[in-house]
Order: C-alpha cells, then structure tokens, then sequence
C-alpha cells in the first residue's frame, strides 16, 4: 500500500497516523464548538487546532447527519468558500479537505485553495465529482453510506456488513481508477448506514479492508455508536470516541477524523509507542 498522497506538488506521508480535524461551518452540525460563526472564531478555531496537532482540516457546508435533506450547492458554496480562502490565507501550509457530495463545491473549493475532496457519497450524488476530482489532480476520500442522510439510518439491514462495505469500497477504488484519480482514501462510513451493531464489527474487523491497499480514514467522532451505548449525549462523548480511535488506530487507520483534535493526537503518540 502506498501511504503518501500528492496534491498541489506537495506530499503527505501517511505511514504513521495524522488527525483531521472537522470545521463545520453549518448552522445544524449535530456537534460544534462555535465553529462557522464568523471569520475570526474560524481562524481562532483553525490555531488551536494546528497547536494540538492537526494534520489535515476537513471543511464541511452541509450537515450529513441522519435525517438530513441534501442541499443545494450554491447554499454550500457560501458557507465553504470563504472558509477556505481564509483558512489558506492565513494558514498556507495547511492540508486542507473539502467535505462534500456536489462537484461543484469540489471545484470552486480547490480552486481557492482545498488539498483533498472528502465525499461521503462516493461520486453516487453527483455523476461529475469522479471527473472534477480527477481533473483536479487531488486526493480523494471515498466513502461508504447506504441510502442518503435523509433516509440512511431507517432500519438498514446486511447480510454481511463487513462484505458489503469491502465490496462497495473496492467498485468505488475502480470508478477511481477509471477516472484517473491517483489518491484515494477510503472511509468505512460508521454512523452512515449502520446501526449500533453494524458499526462494531467495522471497526473490530476494520483491517480487513487493508487488501485494497489504500489508506483508511475512521470517523468515529462523538457519533451514535459511542452515545447510545453509554447513554449519553455528543457533548459528553469524547471519552468514548478516544476509546475507539485507539481500537481504531491499532485497526490500521491511517487518518483519525475527529472533533476534538488534542486528544486525538495523544492517543497516536501513545498508540506509536505501543507499536515501536
């Protein structure tokens, strides 16, 4: 597997774990600590995460929560642009990923300065974002959801978790290929999909998914699977998550997408010496 990604003529080595932290820049995030109010906030937001440890910032304009009508992308657009050119402006080292399903906010957000298009719907919502990826020349992180936002979480069933995300992830590596897309990163889609259960055995078999040798994002971030079981909110969830990001970490993930950035840099220090 190679672990190094390529955008703009600059390299990310993906050998040893990095963190992505989530700028939600949405009025309805099912979890936000003030992000998106205005400019300075974000840039407030933005230095503490690089303090902390952050790699990668993932910027997202529409909500993709459970229940979640997809929007239009003009409305993104307005959330996610000037994100993106501040952010750049002020932090022009950063890796920065565009969070979304529309080509055209792929587009125009690489053009004023995003590194990486993360999708959840891996190219299914739009039939042009294989294209514009590809034309872009960026990395590409593709997702697994059954169904959309609006729909996903109603009663969805498996015959085989496990097998249906592997085999929906490597059709998708394919499309990639086809496409010209050189990077891909692939995300298992926990939460997007999946009950409880379902996201359990992703993540205990998550190694599984190493053969189609391609990095591994895990975005376990306060989601339901760590709040249903534990009886509690996302607010109060950020010991569970850690919990899981090492599981995950020890599952081969090379990419940690997370709310809560320091934290997740001390568990892959930690989880670097458990492996030395």
């Amino acid at each position: 597997m190679s672990a190094i990604i390529n955008s703009k003529n600059r390299h990310l080595d993906l050998t040893q774990p990095v963190v992505m932290g989530i700028i939600n820049v949405t009025p309805d995030s099912f979890y936000s600590k003030r992000q998106g109010e205005d400019v300075n906030t974000l840039l407030e937001i933005v230095a503490i995460m690089l303090k902390d440890g952050a790699t990668i910032l993932d910027i997202g304009g529409a909500s993709t929560k459970p229940g979640q009508c997809l929007i239009h992308p003009d409305e993104e657009l307005a959330r996610v642009i000037p994100a993106v050119e501040a952010i750049r402006r002020h932090f022009p080292d950063v890796w920065l990923s565009v969070d979304t399903y529309n080509s055209k906010v792929a587009y125009e957000a690489v053009a004023a300065g995003a590194d990486i298009v993360n999708d959840v719907s891996s190219g299914r919502f739009d039939n042009e974002m294989l294209k514009t990826v590809a034309k872009h020349k960026v990395p590409y992180i593709a997702m697994h959801m059954q169904g959309t936002p609006e729909t996903m979480q109603i009663n969805p069933e498996y015959d085989d978790v496990v097998t249906s995300v592997f085999e929906y992830l490597e059709d998708v590596c394919k499309k990639c290929e086809t496409a010209g897309i050189a990077d891909v990163i692939i995300d298992p889609g926990f939460g997007f999909g999946k009950t409880v259960a379902h996201n359990f055995q992703l993540l205990r078999t998550m190694n599984q998914f190493k053969p189609l040798g391609k990095p591994i994002l895990a975005g376990l971030s306060r989601k339901s699977m760590i709040c249903k079981p534990l009886k509690v909110n996302p607010s109060h969830a950020l010991n569970g998550t850690t919990a899981l990001n090492m599981v995950a970490l020890q599952q081969g993930a090379n990419i940690l997408r997370v709310h809560d950035v320091k934290e997740a840099h001390e568990v892959i220090e930690l989880f670097k010496l458990l492996t030395s």
